[in-house]
């Protein structure tokens, strides 16, 4: 139903920026949030969170503009919902760093998204070797409860640097079908909120010294369906991808 002529009074006007952009601010860029627990604490946390939401949206109505009609805030919060939020982008490198890029070390960014995992944690790569920390925090992952999934190109024989790994961790080589072309995606993905995108493979010289670059995308609008792609490629039945069998 559209909104009657009360919708254009002046005074909605002048309130539609106010209680939109303060309630909708909250959101995240990227419009993800963390990752959330479970259960019913977890189910009585967010219905309190939502209640105070609402009467912040009720008091900033009622204090800015008590004629303004509710189906007129509806269309306005709408609206706001409406306008694309800005993807979170973050440069990263390895090598040397001029003082023009402000960017982060491939290393580093790669322990943090992998220790930010809470309920998966997907890895791709060409390669690997070396990376004893890395391995390290997935192993932490591991037992924490995080599900981890390595999806690796078999002929490089990247699955050795991840041997040592707990048994839970699923190991994926594509399926030979006697179709040309490789596994040459590199990422890092933690949960839906978080993807690190590059050229680096994860072994020691390439998140170190190499010369590499990358991005890290954050938030479920620009992280969930790159991480959605990946998930799909490893599915049951679809044939691209098998499960390795570990030693």
């Amino acid at each position: 139903m559209f909104p009657g002529p009360a919708c254009r009074t002046k005074p909605f006007r002048r309130v539609a920026p106010h209680p939109c952009r303060r309630v909708t601010s909250r959101t995240p860029p990227g419009g993800a949030s963390p990752p959330r627990a479970s259960g019913p604490g977890a189910t009585r946390a967010a219905a309190v969170g939502l209640a105070r939401e609402l009467a912040e949206v009720t008091r900033l109505w009622h204090s800015a503009a008590p004629g303004l009609p509710g189906s007129a805030l509806a269309l306005a919060v709408a609206a706001a919902r409406a306008v694309p939020r800005p993807v979170s982008v973050q440069t990263v490198v390895s090598g040397p760093v001029g003082a023009s890029l402000p960017a982060r070390p491939t290393g580093g960014v790669a322990l943090d998204i992998i220790r930010s995992a809470r309920s998966s944690l997907l890895i791709a790569s060409f390669a690997a070797h070396g990376i004893a920390d890395a391995t390290a925090e997935i192993a932490a992952a591991v037992a924490r409860g995080v599900t981890v999934d390595l999806l690796l190109e078999e002929s490089t024989g990247a699955s050795a640097a991840f041997a040592r790994l707990p048994r839970q961790v699923s190991v994926w080589h594509r399926r030979r079908t006697g179709r040309a072309g490789v596994f040459h995606a590199k990422l890092i993905a933690a949960d839906r909120h978080t993807v690190l995108l590059g050229s680096a493979n994860p072994t020691d010289r390439g998140l170190s010294e190499n010369i590499e670059a990358g991005a890290v995308l954050t938030g479920a609008e620009a992280a969930g369906p790159l991480v959605d792609h990946f998930r799909w490629l490893i599915t049951p039945g679809n044939g691209i991808m098998r499960r390795a069998v570990r030693d």
